[in-house]
C-alpha cells in the first residue's frame, strides 16, 4: 500500500451505525463539550478531523480505517429537544485514512484525542473490465431506482446521474464509486467493508458487488411491496363495498318500518325478515359454533380438529374465500352427533318392562305377517334392554364401592363407559311392493329412533358415500355424514334403498366398494369421511338395505349383511292389508268416510286375483284407488243432486233387509234414489274394465305336451309358466324357443336323453335301444316356452320337460291344476333349487292345487311358505324322475314295462 503521508489529526467517534464515506455529507447531533472542542479547532486549524466509525456491539473493539473529513457547519438549532446533545455538526468526506496502530475504543473516551494518521495513496488506473462492469452494475441500479422512485424530482436525479455514469473516465471511476455507494446506503457490513478498500480495483469489484445485490434487493422488495398493495386495496375495496351495503340495507330497513310513507307498493308493513344480513346475528351464530366447540369432549379427536380449524378462522379475514370454506366446515364438524352432544334411548324407556310388548304392538300395527323380521327385531331390542339394564347395574355397583384411599398409593378405577350394541346390518330382498321401505319407517317407530332413508339408486360416485376432499371446490360430506346430522342422534335408523342399483368401478370410484367400511360392523366404529377426515361411529346406527335381487351385489357386500327374504304376499295376506291399511288410506286420500264406501270379501279379492298379478301390493292400491275415486265421483254427483247435506255429512246405514238408506243430516225435501256405498264384484268390471288375466286363469286346459312349470320373474314376482311341446315330421331333433339361456337350453337336452334312454319302460317304443324319434316316424321335437320376449334361463324346468316330452310322445296329460320344478340329471335325480317361497305363492296365486318339488326343498316349503297356504295346496316331494312322473300323471296312468330299483350307497 502506497502511502502518501502522515499527520496527526484529531479523531471523532460516529455513533452506531453511521459510517461517513469520501464525497458524502453526515450531519449529527453533539454534546456541548465536543462543540467546543471543535470550536477551537476552527480557531487554531484548518478544521479537518478524522470521523471513524464505532464497531458493533459483537465486533472487534479496534478501528483501523477512517474518513478524513472537513467540518461544514456546526449550529444550535432552536428547536432542539435533546438536553445533552443540543449542537448539529455537518461533516463532508475528503479521504480514506488509516491508522498505524489500531485504536482501541476505550482510548477514545476524551474530547477528540489526537492520533497520527496515514493517508493511502489513490493514484492507480483500474482495468477497462473492471470499469465496465462497474458501469454496467450501477446503471442497472439507477434504472432500477429511477423506475421506483414515486417523486417525479427524484427520477430525474437518477437519470441525470445515470447520464454522468455512462460517460465517466477510467480515472474518475473510484471518486464514482464512493459517490453512488454513499448514494445508495447499502447496509452496515458493506459500508464498512468499502470504505477499508483502499486499492482502487479492490474498490470497483466491491462497488459492482454492492450494486448487483442492490439491485436483487430493490426488485425483491418492489414485487412484495405491490403484492402487498394489490392485496391491501382488493380488501379495503371489499370492506368499502360491504359497509356501502350495510348502510343501503339499514337505509331499506328504516323506510320499510313506515310504509304508508311511501305509498302502495313500497315496503313489508314495518316488519323485520329473518332474512336480513345483521351483524349481530353473524355474531351469534360464531358464538354458537364456539359454544359448540368447547361442548366436545376433551381430548377428543373432534375438538382438537375443531380447536385448529377455529384458531384458523380468527386469523382469517371475514370476507375472504378461505374464511367461509373453514366456517362451513366447523357448521358441519360441530352439528355430526358426537358421543358427547348426542342423546341415545333412555335408560327409563329400556327399563320399562312393556318395552318389548309396545314394540311388538308397533310392528304388528304397521305391517301384517312378515313373522320372520319381526322376530329378528324383536331379538335385536332384547338384547339392546338386557345389555343396558348390565349396564346400569355394573355402573350402580362402581358407585356403591368405597374409594381408595389414595395416600396409599392407589386411585380410584374410573367407571366403565358402555359401548353399545352394534347394530346388525339386515338386508331386506324382494319384488317391489312388498314393505321393504316402509318396514324400515316401522322399526325406526318401534325402536324410538329417528328415520333417514339414503337412495342409492344410480349413484356412481364414490365421494357420494364418502364426501369429497376439502381441496375441491364446493365440496361437502357424504350422504352418511348428512343422514347423520339430520338425525341429530348417533344411532338412528338409516335406510340404504336400492343398494343393488348402485353404480359398478368406474373412473369416479366404485360406490359399492365404499360401502364396505360402512356395512361392516368390525370397521364403522371408525367410519372416515373424506370432508370431515374424523373418525365417526357408525357401530350404533341400525342399517337396513333393500334389493330386488342378490345378483348385482358384489359378494365382499353381501358377505356383510343378514339377509332376509321378503317373496310376496298370499291371497289372505292381500286381503288383510287392502281391509287395515290400503283402503282406509284411499278412502281419506280422497275425500270420503269408512261410512260412504265399502268393498265387500267378495270384491276385494276379485281385485287382487283378476286385476292384479303381483307379489307385492303396489298394483292392488291403484286398483283400490280407483274404485275409490269412481265412488267419490258418485257421491259428489249424488250431493249435486239435492240428495245430501250441503256439506256431505249425511251417513249411509243397512237395514234390516242389508239394503243402505241414506240418514243423519240429509235434506228432507230430497227426491231421488238412495244411496247405495257397498261394491260388489259384478261392478267391478265397469270400474276397473275387463280383467287382465281372467284368460289366463281359464284357457288353462289339459293337453298332449302341456305342462305347467314355476318361475320366478325378475322383479321376484313367482308364476306359472306352461311348458309347449309338439311333434313334427322332420330328422329326429330337438327344437328349443322361447328366448332360452344355455342352461335352460342344456335342461331340454338332458330331459330328451332320458326320455330316449327310458322310452321301452315308459311304454313308448316296442323295444329296447330305439329312438322314440325315428321310429315309427321321423320327427322332431319342438319345445317353446312362452312369453317369447322375456329372457329365460336356470336348470328348474327339467322336470316340467320331462313331463312334457312323456306327455308328447305317450299321448298322457298332466291335469292342469299341477305344476313342478326342479333340476334333473342324467342318473334320474332330482336335485334342489331357489325361489321356492316365490314360486309357490306364484302357484297359490294361479290357483294351482298340487305342486311337485324336489325333496330337499321341503325344508323351504314348512320355514317360508305360510300355514294357511300349505293347508289348500298338496305337495308332493321327490326324490326321483320316476316319482315325479307317478306323481303328475297319476298312479298307473303311464305303462311302466319295467320296475326300476334306484340304489344309493352312503358311506
Amino acid at each position: 500500500m502506497a502511502v502518501m503521508g502522515s499527520l496527526k489529526l484529531p479523531v471523532l467517534l460516529l455513533p452506531h451505525p453511521l459510517i461517513l464515506l469520501p464525497t458524502a455529507r453526515l450531519t449529527l447531533p453533539i454534546s456541548r463539550s465536543i462543540a467546543d472542542a471543535i470550536l477551537s479547532l476552527l480557531d487554531d486549524s484548518d478544521a479537518v478531523l478524522a470521523a471513524i466509525p464505532l464497531p458493533a456491539p459483537d465486533s472487534p473493539s479496534e478501528v483501523t480505517y477512517g474518513t478524513a473529513a472537513r467540518i461544514a457547519r456546526l449550529v444550535r438549532p432552536r428547536n432542539q429537544s435533546s438536553p445533552t446533545q443540543p449542537y448539529l455538526l455537518s461533516l463532508h468526506g475528503i479521504e480514506r485514512i488509516h491508522f498505524p496502530s489500531p485504536i482501541q475504543i476505550h482510548q477514545l473516551m476524551d474530547i477528540l484525542p489526537v492520533h497520527n494518521v496515514v493517508y493511502p495513496s489513490s493514484e492507480g488506473i483500474p482495468s477497462r473490465d473492471t470499469v465496465e462492469a462497474f458501469k454496467h452494475a450501477a446503471l442497472v441500479l439507477l434504472d432500477r431506482l429511477a423506475r421506483d422512485s414515486p417523486q417525479p424530482q427524484r427520477k430525474d436525479d437518477w437519470l441525470r446521474v445515470a447520464a454522468i455514469v455512462e460517460g465517466i473516465s477510467e480515472q474518475r471511476a473510484a471518486w464514482m464509486a464512493d459517490v453512488l455507494v454513499a448514494a445508495v446506503s447499502p447496509q452496515y457490513p458493506d459500508r464498512l467493508a468499502f470504505l477499508a478498500a483502499t486499492d482502487v480495483e479492490d474498490r470497483l469489484h466491491r462497488a459492482t458487488e454492492l450494486f448487483i445485490k442492490q439491485s436483487s434487493i430493490q426488485e425483491v422488495s418492489k414485487k412484495i411491496a405491490s403484492a402487498v398493495d394489490e392485496s391491501f386495496s382488493r380488501q379495503q375495496k371489499e370492506y368499502f363495498l360491504r359497509q356501502q351495503l350495510a348502510a343501503i340495507q339499514r337505509e331499506l330497513q328504516s323506510l320499510q318500518n313506515f310504509p304508508a310513507s311511501v305509498g302502495p307498493g313500497f315496503g313489508t308493513g314495518g316488519s323485520t325478515s329473518e332474512l336480513d344480513d345483521d351483524d349481530q346475528a353473524d355474531a351469534d351464530d360464531l358464538a354458537d359454533l364456539r359454544r359448540k366447540i368447547e361442548a366436545l369432549d376433551v381430548g377428543s379427536e373432534e375438538r382438537k380438529v375443531g380447536i385448529r380449524e377455529w384458531r384458523r378462522l380468527k386469523r382469517i379475514p371475514q370476507g375472504s374465500v378461505e374464511n367461509g370454506v373453514i366456517r362451513s366446515y366447523l357448521e358441519w364438524l360441530t352439528s355430526v352427533p358426537w358421543p358427547s352432544n348426542s342423546t341415545t334411548t333412555s335408560l327409563d324407556v329400556l327399563k320399562d318392562h312393556g318395552f318389548l310388548t309396545r314394540a311388538r304392538a308397533q310392528l304388528d300395527a304397521d305391517h301384517y305377517g312378515l313373522d320372520q323380521i319381526k322376530r329378528r327385531l324383536m331379538e335385536y331390542l332384547a338384547v339392546v334392554r338386557l345389555r343396558a339394564l348390565a349396564d346400569a347395574g355394573q355402573t350402580q355397583a362402581q358407585g356403591d364401592t368405597p374409594s381408595t384411599d389414595t395416600s396409599l398409593g392407589t386411585m380410584p378405577t374410573p367407571p366403565m363407559k358402555s359401548k353399545g350394541v352394534k347394530g346388525p346390518i339386515l338386508l331386506f330382498v324382494g319384488p317391489p311392493g312388498t314393505g321393504k321401505t316402509s318396514l324400515g319407517q316401522s322399526i325406526a317407530k318401534a325402536l324410538g329412533r329417528p328415520f333417514q332413508r339414503i337412495s342409492l339408486g344410480g349413484v356412481r360416485d364414490e365421494a357420494e358415500i364418502r364426501g369429497h376432499r376439502r381441496t375441491y371446490v364446493a365440496s361437502g360430506p357424504g350422504s352418511i355424514v348428512q343422514a347423520l346430522r339430520k338425525a341429530g342422534r348417533n344411532d338412528p335408523v338409516i335406510l340404504l334403498d336400492e343398494v343393488d342399483k348402485v353404480g359398478h368401478s368406474n373412473f369416479h370410484g366404485d360406490p359399492a366398494a365404499a360401502l364396505l367400511e360402512v356395512l361392516d360392523p368390525e370397521q364403522n366404529h371408525s367410519f372416515n369421511d373424506h370432508y370431515i377426515n374424523v373418525p365417526i361411529d357408525l357401530s350404533q346406527v341400525l342399517f337396513i338395505c333393500t334389493s330386488n335381487t342378490l345378483d348385482t351385489i358384489s359378494a365382499p357386500l353381501l358377505d356383510r349383511c343378514e339377509v332376509v327374504e321378503l317373496s310376496g304376499y298370499t291371497y289372505d295376506e292381500k286381503m288383510h292389508i287392502a281391509k287395515r291399511f290400503l283402503l282406509p288410506k284411499q278412502i281419506c286420500a280422497n275425500g270420503l268416510s269408512d261410512s260412504q264406501l265399502t268393498l265387500t270379501d267378495d270384491a276385494l279379492l276379485h281385485v287382487a286375483t283378476m286385476y292384479t298379478r303381483e307379489a307385492g301390493v303396489r298394483s292392488l292400491e291403484r286398483a283400490i284407488g280407483a274404485v275409490v275415486r269412481f265412488k267419490a265421483v258418485e257421491w259428489a254427483e249424488w250431493l249435486d243432486k239435492g240428495n245430501g247435506a250441503v256439506g256431505g255429512e249425511g251417513t249411509a246405514k243397512q237395514n234390516e233387509n242389508g239394503n243402505e238408506k241414506q240418514d243423519g243430516n240429509a235434506n228432507e225435501n230430497a227426491v231421488g234414489k238412495e244411496w247405495r256405498a257397498a261394491v260388489e264384484p259384478h261392478e267391478l268390471e265397469k270400474i276397473l274394465g275387463i280383467p287382465r288375466w281372467d284368460g289366463e286363469e281359464r284357457d288353462r286346459e289339459e293337453k298332449r305336451g302341456v305342462v305347467y312349470g314355476l318361475v320366478v320373474t325378475g322383479m321376484g314376482e313367482g308364476g306359472i309358466l306352461p311348458v309347449e311341446s309338439t311333434a313334427l315330421p322332420g330328422t329326429g331333433r330337438l327344437k328349443l324357443t322361447g328366448s332360452l339361456g344355455d342352461v335352460i337350453k342344456e335342461s331340454g337336452e338332458i330331459a330328451l336323453s332320458w326320455v330316449k334312454t327310458h322310452a321301452f319302460e315308459l311304454g313308448i317304443t316296442a323295444g329296447r335301444g330305439v329312438d322314440p324319434l325315428k321310429v315309427p316316424d321321423v320327427i322332431d321335437v319342438h319345445l317353446h316356452l312362452p312369453a317369447g320376449a322375456q329372457k329365460k334361463d336356470g336348470p328348474s324346468a327339467g322336470i316340467a320337460m320331462i313331463c312334457a316330452f312323456v306327455s308328447l310322445l305317450s299321448g298322457a296329460c298332466v291335469p292342469k291344476d299341477i305344476a313342478m320344478t326342479g333340476e334333473i340329471t342324467l342318473r334320474g335325480r332330482v336335485t334342489p333349487v331357489g325361489g321356492i317361497r316365490m314360486k309357490v305363492l306364484g302357484a297359490h296365486r294361479a290357483q294351482i292345487r298340487k305342486v311337485i318339488l324336489p325333496w330337499a326343498n321341503r325344508k323351504d316349503v314348512e320355514h317360508d311358505v305360510a300355514l294357511e297356504v300349505r293347508r289348500e295346496m298338496q305337495f308332493v316331494f321327490v326324490r326321483t324322475i320316476d316319482e315325479a312322473l307317478e306323481a303328475a300323471f297319476g298312479r298307473g296312468a303311464l305303462g311302466w314295462r319295467k320296475e326300476t330299483i334306484l340304489l344309493e350307497s352312503r358311506l
